[in-house]
């Protein structure tokens, strides 16, 4: 008789490669302790303790020598006797982020953003449309056409005329270039919530998106407290939290500096931050406010937010706390801007991204 056989229920990877179920641990811990292996491997004998996630079979030694022959960490060449990660782990912290935060993508085949301006694209629409010269023969309707040439001109007296002919509408393919401004003012660890780990993962996540389904895309990832300074993708594990303001008037000048020099027409500021604007450098000098809305630094950036309007840069503000004070300041530096705003817990933030960069890209030019 064909049935089911059932057994006692065990979690996935209990059974697998111990070395791997360490892994996707360690790569976590990897990023909350901004690249410190040896606290890394300190937390993860500490969970190990806990949740006994080794056995006699293999153990930490076991683990951390495997690490080493995989080349995921080596020695610092700074003489230390430390270890740090290496590039190998950092293109595999990209790759968990993204399957963390975008698994359904990476399910999906590649492909490039997809405009609404319709016309000599790359993409087939369910339209179709009479053919006009300069159209690609590759967009020709078969079917269609041979349709239409029986109807026009009957068997008896067969032809194809170029007025017989239709071609598939197809939608434009753009590219884009996106600068991603990351708040790592002190706030972002306050009040024991750690908001610059999701942020992080999210960053890496974008970044691994653009340079695999999107490789024409450009992806500039710059960071704002005091100042503001741009860092290279391979540097975001590292990213840690400094005891600085929020200067949302350097990121943004930053951010439109960058973007001034990319010859692609489409261009998009991203902006992660859990606060208001509470810094501007006036000369050599800071000025600092931190209680309510200031109006010198409010008007400051909103306009920017309307100058980045005028040459047609949206932002997008994802905004991971939910303050009164916030609220206003996002609502009116949104409206300044005509950009968005997403109001995002720290679980839900790879998500609202994700969404945004895939389909809001869709009314862009070519």
């Amino acid at each position: 008789m064909i049935g089911w056989r059932f057994s006692d229920y065990k979690p996935d990877d209990v059974n697998g490669d111990p070395f791997e179920r360490l892994l996707k641990i360690f790569q976590d811990l990897i990023v909350y302790t901004s690249g410190d292996v040896s606290e890394a491997l300190s937390w993860l004998t500490e969970l190990d303790k806990h949740y006994e996630l080794t056995d006699e079979d293999y153990g930490m030694a076991d683990f951390i020598q495997d690490l080493i022959d995989q080349g995921y960490i080596s020695d610092k060449k700074d003489g230390s006797g430390l270890f740090g990660p290496t590039a190998k782990m950092e293109i595999e912290l990209r790759k968990k982020a993204l399957d963390d935060i975008f698994d359904q993508l990476k399910k999906s085949k590649r492909g490039n953003h997809i405009t609404r301006h319709t016309g000599r694209g790359d993409e087939f629409t369910s339209e179709m449309r009479p053919f006009q010269f300069g159209d690609q023969l590759d967009n020709i309707a078969v079917s269609e056409s041979l349709k239409n040439a029986q109807i026009n001109h009957g068997l008896d007296d067969f032809m194809l005329t170029q007025e017989d002919l239709e071609v598939h509408e197809t939608y434009y393919k753009s590219q884009m270039s996106t600068v991603l401004m990351i708040d790592i003012s002190h706030s972002m660890i306050l009040y024991g919530e750690d908001r610059i780990t999701p942020a992080k993962k999210v960053a890496m996540a974008l970044a691994e998106l653009i340079q695999t389904r999107y490789p024409k895309d450009t992806l500039d990832i710059i960071v704002f407290g005091n100042d503001s300074w741009k860092i290279e993708i391979k540097d975001l594990p590292y990213l840690e939290v400094g005891p600085y303001h929020t200067n949302t008037v350097a990121g943004l000048e930053l951010a439109m500096d960058i973007l001034r020099r990319r010859k692609n027409p489409n261009k998009q500021i991203m902006m992660i931050t859990d606060g208001k604007p509470t810094c501007i450098k006036k000369g050599k000098k800071y000025y600092k406010n931190a209680f309510g809305l200031d109006r010198k630094i409010l008007n400051r950036t909103l306009g920017l937010a309307v100058k980045c309007r005028k040459l047609n840069i949206p932002i997008t503000t994802f905004m991971i706390a939910s303050d009164p004070y916030l609220k206003n300041f996002v609502e009116q530096f949104t409206q300044a801007n005509q950009g968005k705003a997403f109001y995002s817990g720290l679980k839900g933030l790879g998500e609202f991204i994700f969404k945004d960069y895939k389909d809001n890209k869709k009314n862009r030019k070519r």
